[in-house]
Order: structure tokens, then sequence, then C-alpha cells
């Protein structure tokens, strides 16, 4: 039954270079591509402000995406990161300089300030500003224009915004550092379920998806609601920071082999992998002198530095175990952007649309809305593509994958 979804898969033996990527595969569904708006329009407005989600959505993203950190007071807020100096004007406000702090979250010492050290009335004084100037320096003219939003009020303008366009706005919240948050008695997990359900997110075909790095995280958050979860993976090399406190040795590398894809499809619908992860991508050594090549001569080793190789076959493998495939992060800067793309990222969403992926974090949502409308098979001729929520009811495979979340979890606890 699963194979009947797959016909015409050859993901796996499509060459990386982008010009020789001939063949499309299918996304899981059948469905085009959904695009995600990374921490909303974030190339072009300072992150996770609701001027960058608002863009997103216009910009055509199906889905905003807030990463979420708590407060003093227990209030969801969209933050990258639980420390802020780097995405707000806090360290230029002399009222809070003795919230200065040092603190170790997820095994990381980290010096600065912390959203669980405001309360909301005193984050929402702040004002958000450009995380990195240096590559996006045209955002920096946005730098103290914009609140701290809140969980509630991205809701809000994603509900307002698919009343005015006629189209429904999904949103893919993500728990960042749930453990940390446990440990001081701030848990991220019954907040966020308590506020979707408030708003009517219930149930496979609520437009949203809940993502974790943490597996625990979301074993807890399939306990408390049905609305679709995401398992993100970060390094081959890296780990879930809860598997860290437990000593589990797997990595997320580990994760992605076919019987742990299997064993997530028992709690989550979907995983969210880094794009190396799907494509990878090495650096050279023509010099021979033992260190990378700064092809790009800008002193610093970044994508722009390394040459794709041939794709895995985690997509086959994920869709296979009826796991939904939303890669992360698609952006346009040369920075980013191995050497094969020759500075042109659409040609990094046409090889992923091509391997099936079912969806994209963008930092600029228009540019992959404008590809997948070109060239991801959208039936309606580039205008829109199917409700968030109905992506996941389409097809067997995702509803079975659903059910099967209420199984045992032992092969990941």
């Amino acid at each position: 039954m699963l194979r009947l979804f797959k016909l015409g898969l050859l993901a796996s033996t499509v060459l990386a270079v982008w010009p020789m990527v001939e063949v499309k595969a299918a996304t899981l569904t059948g469905q085009p591509p959904i695009v995600i708006g990374h921490r909303g329009a974030s190339g072009l407005r300072p992150e996770h402000t609701l001027a960058a989600y608002e863009l997103a959505i216009a910009q055509g993203a199906d889905y905003i995406e807030p990463d979420l950190v708590a407060t003093k007071d227990g209030v969801l807020v969209a933050r990258h990161e639980n420390e802020i100096s780097g995405t707000t004007d806090v360290a230029e406000r002399p009222e809070f300089a003795t919230r200065k702090a040092t603190k170790v979250i997820d095994g990381v010492t980290y010096t600065g300030w912390f959203t669980e050290d405001f309360t909301l009335a005193e984050l929402k004084t702040l004002r958000a500003k450009e995380r990195i100037p240096d590559l996006r320096p045209g955002n920096t003219a946005f730098d103290g224009q914009f609140e701290v939003p809140t969980l509630q009020e991205v809701i809000d303008l994603a509900q307002r915004k698919s009343t005015e366009l006629g189209r429904t706005i999904g949103i893919y919240p993500e728990t960042k550092h749930p453990s940390y948050f446990d440990s001081i008695g701030l848990s991220l997990e019954e907040p966020l379920v308590e506020t979707l359900n408030k708003n009517g997110y219930i149930g496979l075909n609520a437009p949203v998806f809940i993502q974790s790095f943490e597996v625990g995280n979301l074993q807890q958050l399939n306990q408390l609601t049905d609305v679709p979860l995401v398992q993100l993976f970060g390094g081959a090399t890296e780990k879930p920071y809860d598997f860290v406190l437990s000593g589990d040795a797997r990595t997320y590398g580990d994760l992605t082999r076919p019987n742990a894809l299997t064993a997530i499809a028992s709690y989550a619908n979907g995983i969210g992998p880094s794009k190396r992860l799907i494509v990878p991508a090495a650096t050279v050594d023509q010099n021979q002198d033992g260190k990378p090549d700064d092809l790009n001569g800008d002193g610093v080793i970044s994508d722009a530095d390394r040459f794709l190789q041939s794709p895995t076959t985690l997509v086959d493998d994920a869709h296979t175990a009826g796991l939904l495939v939303h890669p992360y992060t698609f952006r346009n800067e040369n920075f980013f952007l191995a050497q094969d793309y020759n500075g042109n990222p659409e040609r990094e969403y046409e090889q992923f649309f091509a391997l099936g992926v079912d969806g994209v974090f963008s930092d600029f949502p228009g540019t992959a809305v404008q590809v997948r409308n070109r060239v991801a098979g959208d039936p309606n001729g580039g205008k829109e593509v199917p409700e968030p929520g109905l992506t996941l009811a389409l097809g067997v495979i995702p509803v079975a994958a659903f059910l099967r979340r209420r199984r045992t979890q032992s092969e990941l606890s």
C-alpha cells in the first residue's frame, strides 16, 4: 500500500549536482510541498516579529514558524533562543543591566539576558533587532521598531490573515530547550497545548505542526494533543539533548535509519532534518595544506565553500515509514549556498523539490513559493496549494502514521 504513493520515486539515485537532476519524485501525499516561513520572512525583516510573519504570509507562505520560549510569568513568546541579547536591544537598556547572567543551556554556557528572567510586561518594553546584520544589513533599518510577539499574537495574525486572504495560514511552533525549561519549572508543553486548544487547533486536520529537537518532549506532546508532530534532526553526529541527559548514546544520524524512522512514526507525523542529511556537502583541500579551502575568500568556511555530494535515501526511507519530510533551512544569500548552485537559490529549491520533500523551511518564502509553483507540480497553476492541515488527510499514508502514534513508544523511550 505504501508503495502506491511512491510510483516513479527514484530520488535515491538522482545525482546531487543540480543541472543533472531530471527525475521528480513524489511527495508523501502526492500534493505540492508546503512552504514554511522560517521565523517569518526572516531574510527580509528581523526574525520572529509580527512584521516578519506578515511578510511571509504576503509572499505566499503556507505556514509561519514561531520558536517558543517562556517568560518569567509563564507566557510563551517567539524567540529563537531564550538568550535575547542578539535579537533585542536589552543590552542597551540600563534598567535591565542587573539581569545579565551566565547560564548553561543544553550543555553550553551563555552570558546575556534570558526570557525566563523577564515578565511579559517587561519583555514588551524591548524592541527586536536583526540577528545577523553582517549578512543582512538591509534588515537593520527595522531595528527598534517591533516588539517580541507572544504565541497568541502570532495565532491572531495567522487567523486574521486567513480570513482576509481566503486561505488558511498554518502555524508551525517549535518548543525550544524543553528539558531546560522543565528544569526551571516553566514547562512548555502544557501552556502550548492549552493555547492551541483554546484557539481551535485540535486534531489531525488542524493547520498546525509542533516541532522539537528533543524526543521525550514530542512523546509527551503525543499524549497531550492529536495535532501533527514533527521530529527535528540536527547534524548527524549531534544528539537530542534529552538523550544527553539520559545517557542515550544515539545521535541524530542514528535516528535517520529505517528502523528508527519507523519508531518515530509511533509518536510523530513527520521529520524536519537539516538539509545536509538529505544532500550532504563537503569542503575541499586543493592545495593540500590540511585546511578546507576558502573558495570565496571571505575568511569564513561556509556552505559557499562546499560541494554537494550524492543524496542520501532519507526522503525515501521516511516516506516508507509514513513520515512527511520538511528540511531546513533554505536561504538566498550566497553564504548559505553550496558552490554547485552558482549563487542561485532557486537551484537548491529545484533540487530538493525533485527529491520529493513535502515542504521546506525558508527565510525567503517568496522565492520558495515562486519555485514551488513553477516546478513542483502545482495542479492549481501556481496559485495556491491545498489548505494547511488537509495535506495530511489527503492520503492513506499520513493517516496510518498518525494512528500509529497511539501505539507503543518503547523503541525510542
